[in-house]
């Protein structure tokens, strides 16, 4: 399996870094996108440090084939039988380098956060229920959790899980959301649940609630 070495845009806290959080965007976009959201997440990010990796560009198919920032093939919107689990499988890979990089620098991995929009929050929930080691929490943002049947590591019982979506959201309808959430559930998430009166976007309430929710984990 060939794994692609990622770049990012990081945030480097004001004092020494103690926890990271590992950002990644939706399909299309790149690690800007969210990167401003870290000066809105204080005091969290005062000793945290936050991550905005830039997913390959590759032909996607919904876009016609055209080639575009992702992190895995997205053959529908619609009908998610058929998902591309090769492409998710070397997108944990990268990720997992990225992981492995806070290690050795000395963040514990119970002090790690793998969070997403879209796409992204689908490939870090996916991540975070597999990941042989017992992390922090992750954060999923008008998502969907991709080939539910591989989400098998007991190491992460418990798993504190922050889960979003918008209920106009006409790209990724709220209730794959739920299936997600009835998923988690089977594997002992600790899942704190969200709804907003919005469409396939991060709203202001939504920040204020994921600044509560890392400060109680990282607590």
């Amino acid at each position: 399996m060939t794994t692609v070495k990622l770049d990012c845009v990081i945030k480097e806290p004001k004092s020494q870094a103690d926890a990271a959080v590992i950002w990644l965007h939706g399909l299309g976009a790149d690690g800007n996108d969210f990167a401003g959201i870290a000066a809105q997440l204080q005091p969290v990010s005062a000793s945290t440090r936050f991550i905005f990796p830039h997913a390959p560009v590759r032909p996607v198919t919904i876009n016609g084939n055209m080639p575009c920032r992702a992190w895995f093939d997205i053959y529908s919107l619609t009908n998610f039988k058929h998902q591309d689990m090769a492409g998710i499988a070397r997108a944990e890979q990268s990720i997992l380098q990225l992981v492995e990089l806070q290690l050795e620098q000395g963040i514990k991995a119970d002090r790690i956060i793998v969070a997403g929009f879209s796409q992204g929050g689908a490939l870090a929930l996916s991540l975070a229920c597999r990941y042989p080691k017992k992390i922090a929490g992750a954060i999923g943002l008008s998502t969907y959790l991709p080939g539910a049947s591989l989400t098998t590591n007991a190491n992460n019982d418990s798993l504190p899980v922050f889960l979003a979506h918008g209920r106009a959201d006409e790209v990724l309808p709220c209730f794959l959301a739920k299936e997600t959430i009835s998923v988690l559930k089977q594997y002992n998430c600790d899942i704190t649940w969200h709804e907003y009166d919005m469409a396939h976007e991060v709203c202001a309430n939504e920040i204020h609630d994921i600044k509560s929710w890392l400060q109680g984990v990282f607590s």
